[in-house]
């Protein structure tokens, strides 16, 4: 069984004067399924924690949305069985380039978003950590 996403839209249109292209939608109805909940992930190597070499919030949205496709596909799913993430950012001047990034990964996808301008991460290299969530229909 498919997730109903209701009340889809696309940031272009939500947020006009900025350029972002994002599939989002209010609501994701689950039914059944496997529940993937995905630590924080930030711009840092799955596999040894190393930071990446970046201080471009742009490259480091890159390498948290794939380690979040990474440990979604780990888990058994796929990107389109996304249906939440929390966008924890330093500066808001980051916003678009942030977003942008993460339209790429979700394009077609329409989870539900929330994002939160806070002071600092973990790490005061880090300028973006993504808590995801999935759910893989039965």
């Amino acid at each position: 069984m498919a997730h109903t996403r209701i009340r889809k839209f696309n940031t272009r249109d939500t947020y006009p004067e900025q350029n972002l292209d994002n599939d989002l939608c209010q609501v994701v109805v689950t039914e059944g399924g496997k529940i993937i909940w995905l630590r924080g992930q930030c711009p840092q190597n799955l596999d040894d924690a190393v930071n990446i070499a970046s201080s471009d919030p742009a490259e480091q949205t890159h390498k948290v949305m794939q380690n979040i496709s990474q440990l979604i596909k780990e888990a058994g799913g796929e990107m389109k069985h996304l249906v939440k993430m929390v966008v924890y950012i330093t500066d808001i001047k980051n916003r678009e380039a942030v977003y942008r990034i993460i339209g790429q990964y979700t394009k077609g996808v329409h989870p539900v978003q929330t994002g939160l301008v806070v002071n600092e991460l973990a790490r005061p290299e880090w300028l973006v950590e993504i808590d995801a969530t999935a759910v893989i229909p039965k």
